[in-house]
C-alpha cells in the first residue's frame, strides 16, 4: 500500500512539474513545415502525416497488446472436482 502511495504521489509531482507547453520539433522541420504551409506547397502536410503516423503506432500496439491480454485471461475457467465444477475466476 505504501509503494502504491508513494507511485501516486511521484505521479502526481511529475505531473506537476511538467511544462504546459512543449515545442517538440527541431529547427529544421519547424522552418521547413511554417514556409511550406506560407507558400502553398503540400510539403507541410506530409510532414504533419508523417508525424500523426509516428504518434499512432506505439498506441495501437498497446491497444493490440492490451486485447490479447482480456481476451487471454479473462476467459472463464473451470476445474472440476469431486464431480463439481469450480469457477476460477
Amino acid at each position: 500500500m505504501k509503494r502504491f502511495i508513494g507511485t501516486m504521489v511521484l505521479a502526481v509531482a511529475l505531473t506537476a512539474v511538467i511544462p504546459d507547453r512543449a515545442d517538440a520539433q527541431c529547427a529544421m522541420c519547424t522552418l521547413t513545415a511554417e514556409n511550406a504551409t506560407q507558400n502553398g506547397n503540400s510539403q507541410g502536410k506530409g510532414l504533419n502525416r508523417g508525424i500523426l503516423f509516428l504518434l499512432a503506432i506505439p498506441y495501437l500496439a498497446a491497444v493490440g497488446v492490451g486485447v490479447l491480454w482480456y481476451t487471454k485471461y479473462r476467459s472463464k475457467k473451470t476445474v472440476t472436482m469431486d464431480d463439481e465444477p469450480i469457477v476460477l475466476n
